[in-house]
């Protein structure tokens, strides 16, 4: 892993992006995986992340996230959108 990061810092810097923009990237990308573990649920994801569910509220703010949407896209589809189990075939195991 510790490769990894070393390679895409390396890439980074070498595009040209600002440390600015390279934080604020890798915040967005950490937060956006911490919420979606937690189904966008900003409590648990505040206590996983150390802080108080006030200051993750502003820093999503501040990065232009939505755990709204987080939470929506996540969440099952209606029963309109559901297939019908009348329709779907069992899987029948040969033995």
């Amino acid at each position: 892993m510790k490769r990894e990061l070393d390679n895409l810092v390396s890439h980074m810097y070498a595009t040209g992006m600002s440390y600015t923009d390279a934080v604020r990237e890798f915040k967005r990308r950490y937060l956006l995986e911490v919420l979606a573990r937690h189904r966008g649920n900003q409590c648990k994801a505040a206590e996983e992340l150390g802080m108080h569910r006030n200051t993750l509220s502003r820093t999503l703010t501040e990065l232009h996230l939505d755990s709204a949407e987080i939470r929506n896209g996540m969440k099952r589809p209606s029963r309109s959108e559901r297939p019908d189990r009348a329709r779907i075939q069992p899987i029948s195991i040969a033995r």
